[in-house]
């Protein structure tokens, strides 16, 4: 089981690709809770040099609202993640795939939620 949807931008920049999958993001319902430049993180705390690589952590407010009242702990697992990754040939986008993410939590009400966010996330990548 493959816990990603990737797609990949060839020619486009990293901070083009983070406009194009916030404004899909937000055309789903979805917003921006929490943001992460690992690049630059890790080049600050260990002077390490990477490509970019940055993490945006999504959120639909009403989905969350719901998963939560199923499960209450689920909150662990929230935000839903994005990953903005540069590479040779332009940046990738992979989203967390809420259903193999959830799949230890035995709530198969939850399961259906995650699966309502992942087609919510998968179409959000497949627009930026």
């Amino acid at each position: 089981m493959s816990y990603t949807h990737n797609r990949l931008l060839h020619g486009v920049t990293i901070d083009q690709a983070e406009d194009r999958m916030r404004a899909a993001l937000s055309d789903a319902g979805f917003g921006v809770l929490t943001e992460i430049d690992v690049k630059a993180t890790m080049k600050k705390k260990i002077d390490a040099d990477m490509d970019g690589y940055r993490i945006l952590g999504a959120c639909n407010p009403k989905m969350a609202y719901q998963a939560i009242g199923l499960e209450p702990r689920v909150g662990a697992m929230l935000p839903c993640n994005i990953i903005l990754r540069e590479t040779d040939e332009g940046t990738e986008l992979c989203a967390i795939d809420p259903v193999a993410s959830m799949a230890a939590i035995e709530n198969e009400a939850l399961h259906s939620v995650a699966g309502t966010v992942r087609d919510m996330l998968v179409a959000a990548v497949d627009a930026a």
